[in-house]
């Protein structure tokens, strides 16, 4: 027998096993039917958590655990109905199970301590052979003839686990067990130890029962109280999944579950065990104990998760790091803040490598540290950062991180005498100029293109595979624009009315402890939400609304009112994308030394939840909604925090740039850019300044471009001008300054209390109107001539150009976009 063990830990304290037993309570022994005498425990067939329905199948005693992939019957009634052809409903009405049912019970003869020898010869052997050879009785008769007696036991089986009772005077062993010991016997002959085999062989398997006989007082107080937590906190046990666990621990003859071996076992002892001792470890735990360990459980914090210290290595580090640990768990925000704190050690793990690397003595003498082992940690976030092992946003965050905690710790005043970094030098510190210069902002620009997310909403049918409540979900992420966090854990009623009908969303912001939130949402969205809803209300009828999850879990959650996950949404959602086909979009590329567009597949690993958040925020940012507005539909505190969400990104602007520049015109309506491919980067940058200054074109005169467009010797007669450029982008513009200039010419006219030469200086000229109107009937022309996928391409690059573009207000209407159309089938 290869054995799986190792002793792990301290050997086990009769103290604890008994504060153990102590705390399993009353109830939970007479739901599980426990007797410490028998040591068997008794799964209720009714329990949701603990039990399972017995197969519909008359004469079948079986428990059916999987009821989506077998239809409601046992595994055995499955396969039978599979190859019977019949409906569900025939075969449960005409199946009748043919073989005999597993198990014992007693003798049918009343108040007789023997056990039957089957189920279809319900009686023992000593009455079995009077009602055959004696009496000729049927058994029905037979029980109650006067001459028939109740006979004694004849004693417990000697197998350790087995509950059951021996099968004859002269025999040790039950029934099962003597055929059992028989077999083996006859495979190992004499090198079988018959005293070994009865402590460790496992009992006879009985559906909904486990023998914790012959296992330690205190591995039974450790499984009793480790399923009694693990019941308490919503999770399924099933026999199945315990038994093997006791066999094994039975087996090795060990005196407690933390003896074992973890990573030795196969994956459902170690799943079992971990689950145990889980609960275990937690007993009697505080903060005071859990500080002295090197990896925490949360739990002792309020925390979810683990916190590692183990790859600090040196003690000084580790121990100063713990105890800014203890002190900023306290003032995290948010409903998982122990993600946070991880990333924020794992920058101390950071400098922790680079001083056992750098240093001889592994940076163990905190004294002799000084400003080399600063600039040796960022020379080796750079390396890091050059090897791919580490981006630039994490270089410049772990920097960032360690010279904050390490200010922290000093504030702590963990510098003095009896604390951790007492002898510390002041030079061993970052300065503000020692953090790295964060990469380009590539918050922007992770919105999905509107091509990718009409094949998304195309394909959200495929969702359905994995549940109906992950497709309503993704919907609602594209619909609303929330955290994955946030619609995850919705409550049942998340939907209201405003006064004026109108639907209004109801959710959590766990990230700013903002709850209450009202974001008003289109009808369809409300729908999706009903039908959740309804779905919801079906599978718990009996929940109470208000403590009830629009989107339940389906782990440990047997009553509704545990929601799910964003990590649940999270895996759901990442395999639904990696079975989509390839999306093609237009992409620009260089081609023997010329930009091109080409259709090229989109990267998948930039469709994830959060990415719906970015798509939302640009979607309404092309529609003209203003940045307050924007700022409120996210529900950020800062402007600044939403701009990121959806400011053009360097490479999508120069794209969109790229496309509307090739549409482009003089003063004249004459095309000034018709055989260039690609603008050089000093285009670009000219692009971007001249667009500061001109409203309605580009101007390409340094002097005006410096003076922000007030050093105009014309005034802003820019279409008499040759310095003048215009596109498409700037049609609304054209159009609306067209409009400005007819009313104004209308206005003037009218004007009676004027002098003539003051209404002909302000009156607009008619070679500017014509001029004016010459050049949007060119740039419309132009734009009718295209084709309708690339009039589309034009459009979106508008749309981007526009958005990313600083003009001076000259008090001109302001064009709303639409929003676009991805979703044709339902209101946007």
């Amino acid at each position: 027998m290869t054995t799986a063990l190792s002793v792990l830990r301290p050997a086990p304290q009769d103290g604890l096993t008994a504060e153990l037993m102590a705390a399993v309570t009353d109830d939970f022994r007479k739901l599980m039917a426990f007797d410490a005498e028998v040591r068997v425990l008794v799964f209720p067939g009714d329990h949701p958590l603990l039990g399972a329905p017995e197969c519909p199948v008359e004469g079948c005693d079986k428990q059916v655990f999987h009821t989506d992939s077998t239809q409601g019957l046992c595994a055995g009634c499955a396969n039978r109905h599979r190859k019977s052809g019949q409906s569900i409903e025939e075969f449960v009405a005409t199946a009748k199970r043919h073989w005999r049912n597993i198990g014992i019970s007693n003798c049918r003869v009343p108040d007789c301590g023997r056990p039957w020898k089957t189920s279809r010869k319900p009686l023992c052997t000593t009455h079995y052979y009077q009602q055959q050879n004696v009496h000729r009785l049927p058994v029905e008769e037979f029980i109650h003839h006067p001459e028939v007696r109740p006979l004694p036991r004849f004693g417990p089986c000697e197998v350790a686990s087995c509950p059951r009772d021996r099968e004859g005077q002269k025999s040790r062993y039950c029934t099962a067990h003597t055929q059992r010991r028989a077999y083996e016997r006859r495979y190992k002959g004499s090198t079988l130890d018959e005293e070994t085999w009865r402590l460790t062989t496992p009992a006879i398997a009985k559906a909904g029962e486990v023998s914790l006989r012959g296992l330690p007082d205190r591995v039974v107080a450790e499984i009793l109280y480790g399923l009694q937590e693990r019941v308490a906190a919503g999770l399924q046990q099933k026999d199945y999944q315990l038994r093997p666990l006791c066999d094994l621990v039975r087996a090795l003859q060990i005196g407690s579950l933390t003896e074992l071996d973890l990573p030795a076992l196969s994956r459902l002892n170690r799943r079992q065990a971990k689950g145990l001792l889980r609960h275990v470890d937690r007993f009697q735990m505080s903060p005071e104990t859990e500080r002295l360990k090197d990896v925490w459980d949360g739990a002792a914090f309020g925390l979810k998760g683990r916190l590692h210290f183990e790859e600090i290595s040196q003690p000084w580090l580790r121990k100063a790091t713990q105890d800014w640990t203890v002190e900023t768990i306290p003032l995290r925000r948010g409903a998982r803040p122990q993600g946070a704190i991880q990333r924020q050690i794992n920058a101390i793990v950071q400098l922790s490598k680079s001083l056992r690397l750098n240093r001889d003595d592994d940076g163990m003498d905190l004294t002799v540290l000084g400003r080399d082992d600063i600039v040796a940690f960022l020379n080796r976030l750079l390396y890091l950062q050059e090897q791919g092992e580490i981006s630039g946003n994490r270089r410049c965050d772990d920097a960032r991180d360690v010279r904050r905690l390490m200010a922290r710790m000093r504030t702590l005043g963990l510098t003095r005498p009896g604390q951790p970094l007492h002898g510390l030098p002041h030079d061993f510190a970052l300065r503000e100029e020692d953090i790295p210069d964060d990469p380009e902002d590539a918050e922007a620009g992770r919105d999905l293109p509107v091509e990718v997310m009409r094949v998304l909403c195309e394909r959200l049918h495929e969702l359905e595979i994995g549940g109906h409540q992950t497709r309503i979900a993704v919907e609602l992420l594209i619909d609303t624009g929330r955290r994955p966090g946030e619609i995850s854990r919705l409550d049942y009623e998340c939907l209201d009315r405003d006064s004026d009908g109108k639907p209004v969303l109801i959710y959590d912001n766990h990230k700013a402890l903002r709850n209450g939130r009202r974001l008003p949402i289109p009808e369809a969205t409300a729908a999706l939400i009903l039908t959740q809803q309804q779905r919801t209300r079906e599978r718990f009828p009996d929940t109470p609304t208000k403590k009830l999850k629009l989107f339940p879990s389906v782990v440990a959650n047997p009553d509704g009112t545990k929601a799910a996950t964003s990590e649940w949404l999270t895996d759901r959602h990442r395999a639904w994308v990696k079975t989509l086909p390839d999306i093609l979009i237009p992409t620009v590329v260089e081609v023997e030394g010329e930009r091109v567009t080409k259709m090229l597949p989109f990267d998948r690993n930039k469709i994830f939840p959060y990415a719906y958040r970015h798509t939302y925020a640009q979607r309404h940012a092309d529609a003209g909604v203003e940045p307050d507005v924007l700022r409120v539909l996210m529900d950020h505190r800062q402007l600044e925090t939403t701009q990121r969400y959806y400011r053009v990104g360097q490479e999508r602007r120069r794209e969109a740039v790229d496309r509307v520049t090739t549409m482009q015109f003089d003063r004249h309506g004459n095309r000034v850019w018709r055989t260039a491919k690609a603008l050089l980067d000093s285009e670009h940058a000219r692009r971007a300044v001249g667009e500061v200054a001109v409203p309605y074109g580009v101007c390409t005169e340094p002097s005006n471009v410096a003076a922000g467009g007030h050093d105009c010797p014309v005034r802003f007669r820019c279409v008499g001008c040759g310095h003048f450029r215009t596109d498409i982008s700037y049609l609304p513009d054209l159009e609306a300054y067209l409009a400005d200039l007819l009313r104004n010419r209308e206005r003037l006219a009218a004007f009676a209390h004027a002098d003539g030469w003051a209404r002909d200086e302000a009156m607009p000229s008619d070679e500017e109107i014509t001029r004016v109107r010459r050049l949007v009937r060119r740039l419309k022309e132009d734009l009718d001539d295209l084709t309708d996928d690339d009039r589309l391409k034009i459009q979106e690059a508008v749309a981007l150009v526009r958005r990313s573009r600083q003009v001076v207000s000259l008090g001109m209407p302001r064009i709303r976009q639409p929003l676009p159309d991805i979703r044709p089938e339902r209101t946007a």
